[in-house]
């Protein structure tokens, strides 16, 4: 597609991929609007950036419903989802705590699919549309203390693979990326809306990946001609110094 022509909306907006992916976006002349829970954060990448934003709960289906028509309004149109909201809660397998597990699907999966579902709605009727799915490495294997984070991403390639197949006869193009460790401020709790921030080395600031590798990658797939589509992308760090 001409990313001119883009209409996105990118969830999880205000920070690490999502904002990277607004800013690189805008840049090329695509209209975008990000969504996230924290209006603070959210209003301050909006002005930064110079997009439109819109409070909104993935997880809550009404939140979605409206976030979705909101930005159809905005933009006077929608081609393009990026599923990018979601979290890392990560555990031993005996030290699993049900809570904290549920409430990452609801974010990870549910979320993204509410926000699919409503986009696909319109994606159809359209006979026209985009959904780019973040993903990560860990739906691709498995990591010790990672069951509950990669269950999701797991189930995500599961989900994508299936709108996939159920959408393409609509000329929609489903896809997803999947980062190795970017440099984001990614463990979040949802609960007490806290979060745990990793300190990176130097070496490791050098040569890890950033959301801007990320967003790279985002706007190439979007950009090949609608006649075909990349499925999926993984992107690893050369070499990350680790």
């Amino acid at each position: 597609m001409n990313i001119k022509d883009a209409k996105v909306l990118i969830t999880g907006g205000n920070s690490g991929i999502g904002k990277a992916t607004a800013k690189v976006l805008k840049d090329k002349g695509a209209q975008v609007v990000i969504s996230g829970r924290n209006e603070t954060t959210l209003s301050a990448v909006a002005r930064e950036l110079e997009v439109s934003y819109i409070k909104a709960d993935v997880t809550n289906e009404e939140n979605v419903k409206k976030m979705v028509q909101e930005a159809k309004n905005k933009m006077n149109g929608l081609n393009v989802l990026i599923n990018n909201a979601g979290y890392g809660y990560m555990s031993k397998l005996i030290d699993i705590e049900a809570n904290k597990f549920t409430d990452q699907f609801k974010t990870n999966i549910l979320g993204a699919a509410l926000c699919a579902k409503e986009s696909a709605k319109h994606f159809v009727n359209e006979e026209y549309g985009n959904i780019i799915n973040i993903g990560s490495t860990a739906s691709l294997s498995g990591f010790p203390s990672g069951s509950p984070y990669v269950a999701t991403k797991f189930a995500l390639r599961g989900m994508t693979e299936s709108w996939r197949n159920e959408l393409r006869p609509h000329n929609i193009r489903v896809m997803q990326v999947n980062p190795s460790e970017v440099m984001t401020n990614f463990a979040q709790n949802r609960v007490d809306g806290t979060s745990q921030e990793k300190m990176y080395t130097e070496a490791e600031q050098q040569t890890k990946l950033r959301g801007d590798e990320i967003a790279h990658t985002i706007t190439s797939l979007l950009e090949m001609d609608d006649r075909g589509f990349i499925t999926e992308a993984t992107i690893f760090a050369t070499n990350p110094k680790v």
